[in-house]
């Protein structure tokens, strides 16, 4: 039997191989005729719990009461779609995102282009749940805006010293670390909390403040203020700024591989086809330990 006719049968599509490995083996048995096997896997359908312990039908069994206590699948909710002309790639994995068990709410924003797994530039919110993928390889990847107070003719008349400044302050490039180790408080929390975060804690402290590859940048340049920033004590004008775009390096590369591969190991069968986008509970322990390390990142 091919798993068309299996499926006809009752069996779901994930249930296939265990079935597929059953019939051979009752084949191979020749005890029951090919209409005696058709009708015994629509009884273990029926009734899987009478098969547990089978010495056949055992698997095909288990999987059919794993199934059977899996809530059903809700409707994709909508999702808000800002801008056009956006990537026909983004869309497809945001209508693939959308599918995940518990989104309560989804937007695709204008710079949308393709991910891994949910789209960057796509936000999804989850109940109880986060998706390693969906908050990315490169955990805390963000754009961060320095005001300095030094005039802006500096960056003229100082030119050297503002690219010297960079070049001494950050590294750039795939593995790259500081010869010199920096510090800070986070080196100070808990590492401990599961084993990649670790054994990552030492290439943590060599890439701290450094840049890595891909888009990652650092640039001076000049930022004009229109109006009052009470929050920030900035006054209309004209300031030199810095702006970094940096994030969490090998070690959030780490955290979100490892946490993702044992996201889709748990993930039920039913839901394999959404991949990349495998969850963890927040109250499992694997849940519990992946925000721990992403906090940490």
């Amino acid at each position: 039997m091919n798993a068309r006719q299996l499926e006809k049968l009752g069996i779901p599509r994930h249930c296939v191989k265990p079935a597929i490995t059953a019939v051979q083996q009752l084949a191979a048995d020749r005890v029951l005729s090919r209409n005696e096997i058709k009708e015994r896997l629509r009884q273990v359908v029926e009734s899987p719990k009478l098969f547990v312990g089978d010495p056949v039908l055992d698997a095909l069994a288990r999987e059919l009461l794993d199934d059977a206590t899996e809530p059903p699948a809700a409707e994709p909710v909508t999702y808000q779609r800002w801008g056009s002309q956006i990537d026909d790639g983004a869309i497809a994995q945001m209508e693939m995102a959308v599918q995940v068990p518990g989104v309560t709410g989804a937007a695709l924003m204008p710079d949308a282009h393709i991910g891994y797994g949910l789209p960057i530039g796509g936000v999804l919110g989850v109940e109880n749940a986060v998706i390693p993928y969906a908050v990315g390889v490169d955990i805390a990847c963000r754009m961060k805006l320095s005001v300095l107070d030094i005039p802006v003719e500096a960056m003229t008349k100082q030119f050297d010293h503002f690219r010297g400044s960079l070049e001494r302050g950050t590294v750039f490039g795939v593995g790259a670390a500081h010869r010199k180790p920096q510090d800070h408080p986070v080196l100070d929390q808990d590492w401990t909390v599961c084993r990649i975060i670790r054994e990552s804690r030492d290439r943590a402290r060599r890439q701290l403040g450094t840049s890595g590859s891909g888009n990652h940048f650092v640039e001076f340049g000049v930022f004009t203020l229109n109006e009052p920033a009470p929050e920030f004590s900035l006054e209309p004008g004209t300031y030199v700024a810095l702006l970094s775009h940096s994030g969490s390096r090998g070690t959030g590369a780490a955290v979100c591989s490892t946490y993702s591969d044992i996201a889709r190991r748990m993930m039920p069968r039913k839901y394999e086809h959404l991949g990349r986008l495998a969850w963890l509970d927040m109250n499992s322990t694997e849940g519990r330990e992946y925000w721990a390390a992403m906090n940490l990142m």
